[in-house]
This record gives structure tokens, C-alpha cells and sequence, in this order.
């Protein structure tokens, strides 16, 4: 039976049906549909709006089909939407006192309340993942603050830094996910149920008592755009477009790292792939398909902008397609964010490779022009020596560390003995002492900064 059809002489056709039939994606809203109901019917029976026998009925009947559903005892099918389904399941249970449940409610504020249940949910536990994933970076920052690897520009060699800087580089990232996920939870934590179809509703309802009992922190103030708005989908969705587009660098980072060329990780057996054809591939599938999966977000996050976009006040059927593609950026952010938390724990270091990478490629010249600096030549000047002195080791073909004192001394007589060692580099890493630098003491502060935000959530 549909909620609607009294107006009409003639039935939908079949195929009108199957194409206007939201079931089959939004039945995810089972649980969140039945919550607000309970609450909507407590309300109604608190405000003498229907009898307090009739609600509590209601609310039993409404225990009763979200129990069933949930222990498998009943299929979520046969019927328009998660709505309908809901309510005729009710009304073959309690009987016709069933049908009071939508007195004071229409199909627009319901799912509009559903939603933002369904997605407060979400964002909480996208929360948890994340936090999941940053804490195991940080674990591994902690391993690795003895180690030293080479920081990157451009793709090429820019200045070595330590290992506990790098995880917790993306500990950043995450954690402004984090933040975001939270503030997006408490802009959508506003209530739109009351404002019936788009003109709020002439019964006498109390909204602060479904607020409570929903556990929103507000009510929407106007009902035109309470019934219409889904900008926290959008939000959500973007939240979600921002953490794969980092999780999706840590991918590549992981993909070149684990490489032959570069073996400053390996991807554990458990987490990769073979050739059909190629007995010694060892491919890193996993990595790979998260990067792609990226792709599939963003594409959600077009969608729902464009569907948005240019809807006329108040609600349009449009708004279906906010949720097939919500659904699907949860599902992929979430199984993205679990299978990486496992295997960030799980990757092999290689501290012997990734210290010699981090030596080649001049990586130290940088110190030679901070050491002229810190002697009182213009930093544009000790640049220009700098490099003078880098075409020189190329043309030798030897490194930094090679040069002799008088070496160094016949591009500048600054030069003294400690040069030598401030060229080292250890003894780079090391200088980089301000906060958030790549010595030992600035990674170990990183390191506690990043906990202690943690504790937040």
C-alpha cells in the first residue's frame, strides 16, 4: 500500500514503480526511521495530540519491527521506501491506531530526520576510524624516530629528515579530517522534524521534546529550508573526498617506497598481490585500489553538488539521490580507513636504504649555505657558493661529505673545520630544532601534540 495513493484512479505503471522505488538503498535507514518514529509518537501522545495508550502502542509496535529486523526475522521489502514500509508493518501489527504515527509529519521533515540521524552516525564513526589510523601512525612514528630517511620536493632529494617527521606529517592530515568529521557532526545536529511537508504544521507539537529525545542539539528555524536541505550530505561527502585524498598520498608514498627503486619499505605478504603471468611480481594492489577508490568519492561529492544545485524551495524528488551515493562514500571510506590502519601497522621498514638515500643527491647543500649564513654572508650569497660548490662535487662525482677542508675552502675562506661535520647527514636532521622539525626532540614533541589532540575525540 502507498502512504499516497487516495488522489489517484489509476496505479502507478510497473515500470514507473521500479523507477521511483527507493527500498532497495534506502532500507539502510531502518534503524534511524523507527528512532525518530518512537520519538515523534512519544511526543504526539505527551502533547494529547493522539492518546497516550495510542503512542504507546505505536511505540511497541515500532520495538517490534526494528527487533525483527534486525534479528532477520523479517525482510525489508515489498514496499515504496523505508517509510512506507515501516508504517504498513505497523498498521498490520497494532491496526489502524498504526496510522496516527504520521499525524503531524510528512514524508519530507521524516526522511530529512533520518538522514541526519543516519549521517550524525556516520561522521562519529568515521571519527573512530580515523583516529584508529592516526594513532597507528603515531605508534610508528614512535618506532621510527631513530631512523632517517630523505625528504622529498618535486619528487627529487631535497634534505634528509627523520622518519617520526614523516608518519606524523600525515598524523596532521588526518587529524584536520578528524576536526572536520566534528564540526561537520555539529552543524548537522539540528532537528527538522516538525516541519512537515514545507510549512511547518498546525497541531500543537512540542519540538523540544523530540529534540531530546533524538539527542539534537537544535531545531531548525525554518521549515522550508529544514525539509530541503541536505548541504550535510555535502558536507560529509567532502569531509570524506578530503581523507581519501590523503590517505591516497600515503598510497603513493607507499606504492614508490615499496618499490625495487627505491626499498625503503615492504608491503607484508598478507596485504599484496601476484602476477598471473609473472612468478616474482610481488604488486601492491591494496595501496593501489584505495588510490583509485579516491576517484569514486569524488564523484560522489560532484553528484550531490550538482543535484543541489539549482532546486527550487522547498522539497524535490531530486533529493532521492543524495543517498546512493552517501552510502557508497561511507562504505568506501570506511573499508579505505580500516584495511590502511592494518597495514601502516604491519609495513616493514628498511632504516639501512632509506639512510643512505637520504645522503645522495646533495641533500646536505642546504647546511653548507645555512653554515655561510650563520657566518654573516647574505643567504642570497651563501646560495651562490653553495651551488658553485655542489657543480663542483658533480663534476668529481663526489658527494658532500667527500670534500676536503680545502676543498671547501677554495669556494669561500668562511669555511672552517666544522663544516665537515655540519654536512653529515645525522647532524642535518638534527639542526632542524624549531617546532616541527625533523630532529629527534622536535619528532618526539610532534609525537606527544598529536596524542594529546587525540584524547579529544
Amino acid at each position: 500500500m502507498k502512504l499516497w495513493e487516495g488522489r489517484f484512479d489509476k496505479p502507478t505503471a510497473a515500470d514507473a514503480d521500479v523507477f521511483n522505488e527507493s527500498l532497495s538503498f534506502d532500507k539502510k535507514l531502518y534503524r534511524a526511521d523507527v528512532t525518530a518514529s518512537v520519538a515523534h509518537a512519544t511526543m504526539l501522545g505527551t502533547c494529547g495530540i493522539i492518546a497516550t495508550d495510542e503512542a504507546e502502542r505505536i511505540c511497541a509496535g515500532l520495538q517490534s519491527i526494528l527487533s525483527d529486523v534486525e534479528t532477520g526475522t523479517l525482510a525489508v521489502e515489498g514496499a515504496e521506501d523505508i517509510h512506507s514500509f515501516v508504517e504498513n508493518q505497523l498498521v498490520s501489527r497494532i491496526g489502524q491506531v498504526g496510522k496516527k504515527l504520521h499525524t503531524a509529519r510528512s514524508r519530507n521533515d521524516q526522511v530529512a530526520t533520518d538522514m541526519r540521524l543516519y549521517v550524525r552516525e556516520s561522521a562519529d564513526n568515521a571519527i573512530k576510524l580515523l583516529c584508529g589510523l592516526t594513532e597507528a601512525l603515531t605508534n610508528r612514528a614512535s618506532e621510527t624516530i631513530g631512523y632517517l630517511m630523505p625528504g622529498f620536493t618535486h619528487l627529487r632529494k631535497a634534505q634528509p629528515v627523520n622518519c617520526a617527521q614523516y608518519f606524523n606529517a600525515y598524523s596532521e592530515m588526518f587529524l584536520r579530517d578528524i576536526d572536520r568529521f566534528s564540526a561537520c557532526r555539529k552543524r548537522l545536529n539540528v532537528m527538522p522534524l516538525g516541519s512537515a511537508a514545507l510549512a511547518g504544521t498546525s497541531y500543537p507539537i512540542d519540538r523540544e521534546i523530540t529534540k531530546g529525545l533524538l539527542g539534537f542539539d537544535d531545531i531548525s528555524q525554518n521549515s522550508l529550508d529544514a525539509v530541503s536541505d541536505r548541504d550535510f550530505v555535502a558536507e560529509y561527502i567532502f569531509c570524506a573526498s578530503l581523507a581519501m585524498a590523503h590517505l591516497s598520498r600515503l598510497c603513493e608514498d607507499t606504492i614508490l617506497y615499496t618499490s625495487d627503486e627505491f626499498g625503503y619499505w615492504e608491503i607484508p605478504d598478507e596485504y599484496s598481490t601476484g602476477s598471473s603471468i609473472m612468478p616474482q611480481k610481488k604488486n601492491p594492489d591494496i595501496p593501489e585500489l584505495v588510490r583509485g577508490k579516491t576517484g569514486r568519492v569524488y564523484g560522489h561529492l560532484a553528484a550531490i553538488l550538482t543535484a543541489i544545485k539549482g532546486l527550487p524551495l522547498a522539497y524535490n524528488k531530486d533529493l532521492q539521490e543524495d543517498k546512493e551515493g552517501f552510502f557508497d562514500t561511507e562504505t568506501t571510506l570506511f573499508s579505505c580507513l580500516s584495511i590502511y590502519t592494518s597495514i601502516v601497522g604491519k609495513i616493514k621498514i628498511n632504516p639501512r636504504a632509506m639512510f643512505e638515500a637520504a645522503g645522495g643527491g646533495y641533500a646536505t647543500a642546504t647546511d653548507v649555505a645555512d653554515y655561510l649564513a650563520k657566518k654573516g654572508i647574505p643567504f642570497r650569497d651563501a646560495h651562490a657558493v653553495t651551488g658553485k660548490i655542489v657543480r663542483y662535487c658533480i663534476e668529481k662525482n663526489k658527494a658532500l661529505t667527500d670534500l676536503s677542508l680545502e676543498e671547501f675552502k677554495s669556494a669561500s675562506e668562511i669555511f672552517e673545520r666544522d663544516v665537515l661535520a655540519a654536512v653529515t647527514t645525522r647532524s642535518s636532521a638534527e639542526a632542524r630544532d624549531s617546532v616541527g622539525g625533523s630532529s629527534r626532540k622536535a619528532a618526539r614533541k610532534g609525537i606527544s601534540s598529536i596524542r594529546k589532540r587525540l584524547k579529544k575525540y
